[in-house]
């Protein structure tokens, strides 16, 4: 069979030049990635030998070797692992972040433009926890190889095939006779064709560091050694024990942050690590992590969990999902349990109760630290929930049994507070007659923080959390009330604040309202004028400044979640809104004097109340239902403001 060449995709050209020249300052990672490539082919095979113990039987020790050779100048990593086939090379290592290349090559792109430099003389550095995010791991050799050679075996077939690509845009693939290291039996072989700048990595103790560094964690041992020089008596360059095999005592802290790396695919210090043993009627260890930023692919549907299982060191899955929650998919690291089956299946996984009590023990140790770090550090804690109190929020309603734990750990933006507030802070500051949560969804804290609904609130200096996540409008349904006292949206029902007086200094206390005969006759001018257009027209104890706002009837949908469920053609179409109006604001005071009469002011009366619910669904971001009508009403306004000050 001749050498069939293929293009890659076409935004993997896009960032293999990226990975190539923008990550340059952080080369030695590429030797980091491999082996963890080579580490997991050999887990996987170790995995598919427990139903097919033949796979091995003629070469049951795995173990990962690096070759350098200053003469060729190339580096070769050969592992004997599960190896590739034609259709594994094409479709892993022809192919790119296939769940999401392209919003992942333009965050490439970003960090590649930073690198640049800031305009001000200054290098900036590009965000290298990218590398690995996607699969691209591999392609990290592009940064210190101008050529690469992959000829792999895979367990169990007899035929042997070779990749090539240069990473300019296309790779060859073809059938091979053997393993470029001459090795009889399955795995893989990587050769790196180095740059001539790139001769550090022909270095023995360049390398060496290098392995030590970053690798020492990996469990297969890892032989160094140059070109035809092989010793007899070979030691692996790094420990190869399991990390979390080990006493914690045992483990460094640049241990547990190289194996984060490892584990995640991501660079940085873990923002909080768990490493402990069950002993009793389950024994297991775990060894856990929680990033300290948030995976840019945290909402990505396709998104797998980074959490790995093993049963007695042996390699179970790569992205055990029943270990955990799916609200707390952010959580990294391996479980490794000394109770489940070696031939455990994933289907057997959903529904294995060791597996389930594994879990339930997972997620209140995970729940104890996270309430430890609330407590004892709270500045630490609100960098987390910036990450990820998102997604932690969605067992809210996932999950019922952990719910008051999760509200105890949940912290809000709000009103009257800089930073962010537990609902026990909330109801302590709680106002004298005050019976609910109050709360204002909104798309940013900044929208919401500005709606006229506030108004009233403020000027009783009631605090009204600012509920700025989608997962917020289903949350607070489902959940209801805490501690019995309801959670109640600002923008939703008539809002009863009679029972709390208003700040003595607040503006609104001094305006005088209109009278109340003037301000029915506009109320039910208003309604002819905006028949069919609203639900109702009433006056408002929500506003001080603004003259109206617009408000969902009590048994409707909040309006932030009616918008939602319309952008994502989860609703037809959304209820007719009730227009509340401010009776002590001038223009609707001066309105109301004009209610009773006709002619022009009879007119004037009802453009304003056109024009007013206009401006309300501006505010909202509702969309005009006639933009047309609105631009001629707010010009003719303008026009008779204009003519009456000249």
């Amino acid at each position: 069979m001749t050498a069939e060449s293929r293009a890659f995709q076409a935004e993997v050209g896009k960032l293999l030049h990226i990975v190539a020249n923008s990550l340059y300052s952080h080369k030695e990672i590429f030797l980091r990635e491999l082996i963890s490539n080579a580490a997991d082919a050999c887990d996987k095979l170790r995995h598919a030998a427990l139903q097919h113990p033949e796979l091995i039987k003629d070469d049951p020790n795995f173990q990962i070797r690096v070759e350098f050779d200053a003469k060729a100048q190339t580096l070769t990593l050969s592992d004997n692992g599960i190896g590739l086939n034609r259709e594994d090379m094409i479709r892993d290592l022809g192919t790119i972040a296939r769940s999401g290349t392209q919003a992942f090559v333009e965050q490439l792109t970003r960090e590649a433009e930073a690198a640049q430099g800031d305009g001000k003389g200054k290098k900036a550095r590009p965000d290298v926890s990218l590398i690995g995010k996607f699969g691209v791991g591999f392609y990290s050799a592009f940064m210190v190889a101008d050529r690469v050679e992959v000829t792999s075996r895979k367990a169990g077939e007899a035929q042997a095939w070779r990749w090539e690509s240069d990473g300019q845009g296309e790779f060859t693939t073809s059938e091979a006779d053997g393993l470029l290291s001459g090795r009889a039996g399955r795995g893989t072989d990587i050769r790196l064709h180095l740059r001539k700048d790139q001769k550090e990595f022909l270095e023995e103790l360049r390398l060496r560091h290098i392995i030590k560094t970053y690798s020492d964690h990996i469990a297969q041992p890892i032989y160094l050694s140059e070109a035809g020089k092989r010793p007899v008596d070979e030691k692996s360059v790094n420990a190869a024990t399991a990390l979390w095999t080990r006493p914690r005592k045992d483990v460094t802290e640049a241990q547990y942050k190289e194996f984060f790396h490892d584990v995640g695919h991501s660079f940085g210090d873990p923002w909080l690590t768990l490493h402990f043993k069950a002993e009793g009627r389950i024994e297991y260890s775990a060894l856990l992590f929680v990033p300290a930023s948030r995976p840019f692919d945290l909402f990505n549907a396709e998104r797998k969990s980074h959490l790995k299982l093993y049963a007695r060191r042996v390699f179970i899955t790569e992205d055990c999902k029943e270990l955990l929650p799916p609200y707390l998919r952010f959580v990294q690291g391996v479980v490794d349990s000394e109770d489940v089956s070696l031939n455990v299946s994933r289907e057997m996984l959903q529904h294995d109760p060791v597996i389930a009590r594994i879990k339930a023990a997972l997620v209140k140790r995970i729940f104890s630290e996270l309430s430890s770090k609330a407590e004892k550090e709270p500045e630490a804690y609100a960098t987390f929930w910036e990450n990820f109190g998102s997604v932690f929020k969605e067992g809210l309603y996932e999950d019922v049994a952990q719910r008051d734990a999760i509200l105890a750990l949940a912290r809000f933006r709000s009103t009257t507070s800089p930073g962010l507030v537990s609902l026990e802070e909330y109801l302590g500051r709680m106002k004298e007659g005050q019976d609910a949560i109050y709360y204002v969804p909104g798309e940013s804290v900044e929208q919401a923080g500005s709606s006229p609904q506030l108004e009233g609130f403020r000027a009783r200096g009631i605090e009204v959390l600012l509920m700025t996540d989608p997962v917020d409008e289903f949350w607070t349904s489902s959940v209801g009330a805490y501690k019995e006292k309801p959670f109640l949206s600002i923008t939703r029902g008539e809002a009863d604040l009679s029972k709390i007086p208003m700040v003595e200094d607040s503006p609104a206390t001094k305006a005088e309202a209109a009278s109340g005969s003037e301000v029915d006759a506009l109320i039910a001018r208003f309604k002819t004028a905006l028949e069919g257009k609203v639900k109702d027209v009433r006056v408002s104890q929500r506003l001080t400044d603004s003259p109206v706002c617009l408000v969902a009837d009590s048994a409707a949908l909040d309006m932030h979640l009616e918008r939602l469920l319309k952008q994502h053609q989860r609703l037809d179409a959304v209820s007719t809104k009730v227009l509340e109006i401010n009776d002590r604001h001038p223009l609707v005071k001066r309105l109301a004097s004009l209610a009773g009469s006709d002619g022009d002011g009879a007119l004037a009366v009802t453009e304003a109340a056109q024009l007013l619910l206009d401006q309300a669904c501006v505010l909202e971001g509702e969309t005009l239902a006639d933009p047309v009508g609105f631009a001629r009403r707010l010009t003719a306004a303008m026009e008779r403001s204009l003519n009456a000050t000249i």
